[in-house]
């Protein structure tokens, strides 16, 4: 059973353009959920300046990292095409085993993690049942 954790990190609602110019720490995992909406793990020191942006801690995702095998796994239980490996790094979102989740997908080519799972806290218990 994927063990799924808290993911805390920090979320920023701005204008797109505010975020398409901000700068990102180099370890962040950086996800862009929507054009005004980011959530960044890894970025303690973060800054966004513009006007009406919100930046507030977030810890009501959880998720975890997927090898290869376990990606091929949560595949098997969506009915949306994953991003090819071309278009990688990529966020998906979608239901996965009929629970609304996020796949970041890495495009590691390494032998590095393969994906990001992750869905709202209150549907962890449902996703990892389903996805036993």
């Amino acid at each position: 059973m994927l063990a799924l954790e808290t993911l805390h990190g920090t979320r920023v609602v701005a204008a797109p353009a505010t975020l398409d110019a901000a700068v990102w720490p180099a370890a962040a995992t950086v996800l862009r959920f929507a054009p005004d909406d980011v959530f960044v793990i890894g970025g303690e020191t973060l800054t966004v300046t513009g006007e009406h942006a919100i930046v507030a801690a977030e810890a009501g995702f959880v998720g975890c990292w997927l090898s290869t095998a376990e990606l091929d796994h949560v595949a098997e239980h969506i009915d949306w095409p994953l991003p090819a490996a071309a278009e990688r790094p990529a966020l998906a979102q979608g239901f996965v085993a009929s629970v609304p989740a996020k796949l970041w997908l890495t495009g590691s080519a390494t032998g590095g993690p393969a994906a990001l799972l992750l869905t709202n806290a209150p549907y962890a218990r449902e996703l990892q049942e389903r996805l036993a």
